[in-house]
């Protein structure tokens, strides 16, 4: 392929909620990056920033701990739609202070717990939730991110839910770290990705899981026919993240600097994908290396 054939790469941003941990002086808490919205939320419009400065073409709003069900367990039901409304307009700010065509996904995450497939809701319960959710950030964000979905089901409920809203929408799944061709619930990642392109889903990626196994992934998400990608973590495991827990007990990798991560993701690429970004521990230095990496090698960042 010349340089003149290659494609448009859609830039996602990266890991928000660890880069707020960085640049907050709150202690870490099951709450905590809700509840930054509230009491820093200049810190979640400056990651924003930053992201998009770095070449990020879609950010993702900050709520991904703002489910109705996480709200509830952890004593603060009453501020999903403060939560929620300031997630919207912190990204709202950061779109208009960079000056540049920028998208801007909804969050539609695991209800309950990230990983962790054995504490799924009920389908009636998760249409609910994700059908709150959407309603709130419908009118206010271009399209919708069912990122984080280690279980086919649930994946499949939270990508009707967005559906609903008109707006294009991609879902991402998390693989096993140990095998990218299957879910966290050892589910098929190939009949995962059939079932949500079935209930509307326009794009499909792998989320949260180690690079190499998102390489893996990246074979099978390209028979889906859709546009397709994925964006890594860089924790060794994940596996000591229990549900209500917060993710300083996870340990990251040394060896997954700017540039090599900016590699790894550069040869998913190669493999067909056209949406590529970061997810935990991944920031706007990771970022912009990668934009810079497609550069180099004639591949343009698109908007969508």
């Amino acid at each position: 392929m010349t340089v003149s054939e290659k494609r448009e790469v859609q830039v996602l941003d990266g890991g928000m909620g660890q880069e707020l941990r960085r640049r907050s002086s709150q202690p870490a808490s099951p709450l905590w990056s809700a509840q930054v919205m509230l009491d820093e939320p200049h810190l979640v419009t400056e990651a924003h920033r930053d992201f998009i400065e770095a070449g990020a073409a879609v950010i993702t709003l900050n709520t991904y701990s703002a489910t109705p069900h996480r709200l509830e367990r952890d004593g603060a039901p009453d501020l999903f739609e403060r939560i929620h409304r300031a997630a919207l307009a912190a990204a709202r700010q950061a779109r208009e202070d960079s000056g540049k065509r920028v998208r801007i996904a909804g969050c539609l995450p695991p209800l309950v717990a990230s990983y962790r497939p054995e504490v799924a809701l009920d389908d009636d319960t998760a249409h609910r939730d994700y059908r709150r959710i959407v309603e709130t950030q419908a009118e206010e964000v271009d399209l919708f991110l069912c990122e984080t979905m280690a279980l086919r089901r649930e994946a499949r409920v939270a990508t009707i839910e967005a559906t609903r809203s008109k707006l294009p929408v991609w879902t991402a799944f998390t693989v096993d770290d140990a095998d990218g061709s299957k879910l966290r619930s050892g589910e098929s990642l190939l009949e995962a990705g059939r079932e949500v392109v079935a209930a509307g889903a326009q794009g499909v990626l792998v989320n949260c899981s180690i690079p190499e196994a998102v390489a893996t992934a990246m074979d099978i998400l390209s028979e889906l026919k859709v546009p397709f990608g994925g964006y890594a973590n860089a924790f060794t495991s994940v596996d000591a993240l229990q549900p209500g827990g917060t993710v300083d007990v996870l340990e990251s990798r040394k060896d997954l600097d700017p540039a090599t991560y900016a590699q790894h993701a550069l040869g998913w690429v190669r493999k067909g994908a056209g949406i590529v970004g970061g997810c935990c521990e991944v920031g706007p230095a990771h970022i912009k290396s990668l934009s810079e990496a497609l550069a180099a090698e004639g591949y343009s960042i698109s908007c969508g």
